[in-house]
């Protein structure tokens, strides 16, 4: 069965299967995850492995399915690097390693981590053609699947939840959708085109950034409300706040593919931050 639409052999199917590992979005959930075992404590690091490698394996499926069809099915794309039995091979091999992670961490932190744990490979398996004709699934499906990174992350070393936790999975839902708001402002003129049903269609462009900006800052609020409110959350974590801010402030008046690149970046000094402040408690 050929892999790779741009060759045969083994080394072009694997850099055709590379190519769906995209690192702006892979590393997120995988740091999310990672985050979540720190914040939970002491961290056992097989379990922060399993659940880190089954957060891979949920992003790749949902980047190989939306691939899939947006080419194949769909012909949005220009071009995809991989066949239809490429895509589906992929699809199988990446189900197969997130089952193997998901029961590596039923045997090792029991089923409640497991649980969580699964909803992001149905998020991700169901973005494309499921969820991403409608203004909730289109804008909210990664920022939900950051979230439960943090929970599950949390969950598989501490065997449950915490207010904190929740705070932060919430201020990181706000943050993210936020984001994909801006974004999906790029895409207006197409998605209205084929009647896909963004916020940005659904609102405008002009009220749908106001809408982001409002999420923006909704996160921003929370998290210093939470480093207040809060044990377990150091003030330092407020910091985070003050990072993100000054970026979006930045990218507030740009158009929005510039805008999403800056807040993208934006949020991964967001995260450092708060790992920062959760790891080494500088104001205690």
């Amino acid at each position: 069965m050929a892999v790779s639409r741009r060759g045969a052999g083994p080394l072009a199917a694997g850099r055709a299967l590379a190519s769906q590992v995209h690192p702006v979005f892979m590393l997120p959930p995988l740091a999310t995850s990672l985050f979540g075992a720190v914040l939970a404590g002491d961290v056992s690091l097989s379990i922060a492995a399993l659940h880190a490698g089954a957060m891979f394996f949920a992003v790749y499926t949902a980047h190989v399915k939306d691939g899939y069809v947006d080419f194949h099915l769909r012909g949005e794309d220009d071009d995809h690097p991989l066949t239809v039995g490429g895509c589906r091979g992929a699809l199988v091999a990446s189900g197969a390693g997130f089952a193997c992670c998901t029961a590596g961490l039923w045997l090792l932190a029991g089923p409640g981590a497991a649980l969580l744990t699964l909803p992001t490979w149905v998020i991700g398996y169901a973005h494309a053609p499921q969820l991403d004709l409608n203004p909730v699934g289109a804008t909210m499906g990664y920022p939900a699947g950051i979230a439960l990174a943090l929970l599950g992350g949390y969950y598989a070393q501490a065997t449950g939840l915490s207010p904190r936790v929740l705070g932060l999975a919430a201020v990181f839902l706000c943050l993210l959708t936020g984001i994909k708001v801006i974004d999906d402002e790029k895409d207006y003129d197409y998605d209205r085109s084929i009647r896909k049903r963004t916020v940005a269609v659904v609102l405008g462009p002009a009220r749908a950034r106001r809408f982001a900006l409002a999420l923006l800052v909704a996160a921003m609020v929370g998290v210093v409300a939470l480093a207040v409110a809060l044990p377990g959350i150091p003030p330092s974590a407020a910091g985070a706040a003050l990072v993100f801010g000054i970026v979006a402030a930045v990218a507030q008046r740009a158009e929005s593919e510039l805008a999403t690149m800056l807040l993208i970046r934006g949020s991964y000094l967001f995260l450092a931050v708060l790992v920062a402040a959760v790891w080494f408690r500088p104001l205690g």
